[in-house]
């Protein structure tokens, strides 16, 4: 939520803090301390996030042929509670935890990317396709079991989506002869916007997170001025 500066950062094996919030493992969750102000408009954002894996994947997976880029669905399925102090709200349901990690920047490794989580009856459906900066694309079709196995499917064909309010390109995968619709938008910028789905995949009527990303908007510098407007920045 803030950029800040390499002095700023601490880390061991169980707990990671930034600033004046960290994260750290419990023994069962995942937890999420949050001291921070937003922005543009500075109000605090003060509050505990707890997230419980229903499921765990122990292996990460190479986004790139070089192992540059590797992407890991820590917690496929996992219940989250969340208690804000400021502002004063409070919820809780199902969420979903990942993790990336590389060598080099991630515009550096890739054009852009589609992503979407959508949990069924039983497991837990991600797709993820991208197109790197050499022009080669990559696709993942996983399904994951309640004990964490993973399972490469062939994936569904892909449905061109609505654009953004920035016209940001939207696609995802949805069952051949079927569609899937924003249902609600829930972050919309120049180079990212993040959505709620109502789609169908593998015969299974259901909600998914979807995400867009364009690494070629995020390069312009235009975008990288606006920035510091949306994420503030401490030394």
């Amino acid at each position: 939520m803030t950029e800040r500066g390499r002095a700023a950062l601490d880390r061991d094996a169980g707990s990671l803090s930034i600033g004046p919030s960290s994260l750290h493992w419990d023994g069962d969750s995942l937890v999420a301390t949050i001291d921070e102000v937003s922005a543009p408009i500075p109000s605090r954002v003060r509050g505990t996030v707890r997230l419980t894996p229903q499921a765990l994947v122990a292996d990460s997976l190479a986004l790139d042929p070089g192992g540059r880029h590797r992407w890991r669905p820590i917690a496929p399925r996992a219940r989250v509670e969340v208690t804000m102090e400021r502002p004063g709200v409070s919820w809780s349901g199902t969420g979903y935890l990942d993790s990336n990690a590389g060598t080099e920047a991630l515009e550096d490794g890739f054009a852009d990317w589609d992503w979407s989580r959508a949990h069924l009856s039983r497991d837990t459906v991600v797709l993820y396709d991208g197109v790197r900066r050499d022009g080669s694309s990559f696709a993942l079709a996983l399904r994951i079991a309640p004990d964490g196995t993973v399972e490469h499917v062939d994936a569904p064909p892909r449905f061109r989506l609505p654009t953004s309010g920035w016209r940001m390109a939207r696609g995802t995968r949805v069952d051949a002869g079927e569609t899937a619709t924003v249902a609600r938008t829930w972050e919309d910028s120049p180079f990212y916007v993040r959505s709620a789905l109502r789609t169908r995949l593998f015969g299974e009527a259901c909600d998914a997170v979807h995400e867009s990303l364009s690494l070629d908007r995020f390069r312009s510098p235009v975008v990288r001025l606006m920035l510091p407007f949306r994420m503030p920045r401490r030394g």
